[in-house]
C-alpha cells in the first residue's frame, strides 16, 4: 500500500461504518509489513497489519494473535524511542 506518514487513511468496517486515521509509521516485522494508526478524534494508537484479499486487493487487517502484537508493539515502540533522541 503507498501511504505517506501523516497521511488521513479512511477505513470501512464489517458494519459499512467508515472511520478516519492518521498513519503514524509503516514497519516490517517478520517479512510482514504493519500500519500505526491512530484513529483522527482518539489519542490510542492502533496496528494493523498489511495483506492481500480474496480479489487481490491490499487490504489492512486485525492482529488476532497477541504474540505477533507484542512483537510488532514492542517493535515500534523501539522505533519511537530512537526518534525521540
Amino acid at each position: 500500500m503507498d501511504l505517506e506518514e501523516d497521511e488521513v487513511i479512511v477505513l470501512t468496517d464489517d458494519d459499512g461504518e467508515e472511520h478516519e486515521f492518521n498513519l503514524i509509521d509503516t514497519i516490517t516485522v517478520n517479512d510482514k509489513e504493519y500500519a500505526i494508526l491512530q484513529p483522527v478524534e482518539e489519542e490510542e494508537a492502533i496496528i494493523l497489519r498489511f495483506g492481500i484479499d480474496d480479489e487481490g486487493d491490499e487490504v489492512l487487517y486485525d492482529i488476532e494473535d497477541d504474540e505477533e502484537w507484542e512483537k510488532v508493539a514492542d517493535a515500534w515502540q523501539e522505533i519511537a524511542g530512537e526518534e525521540d533522541v
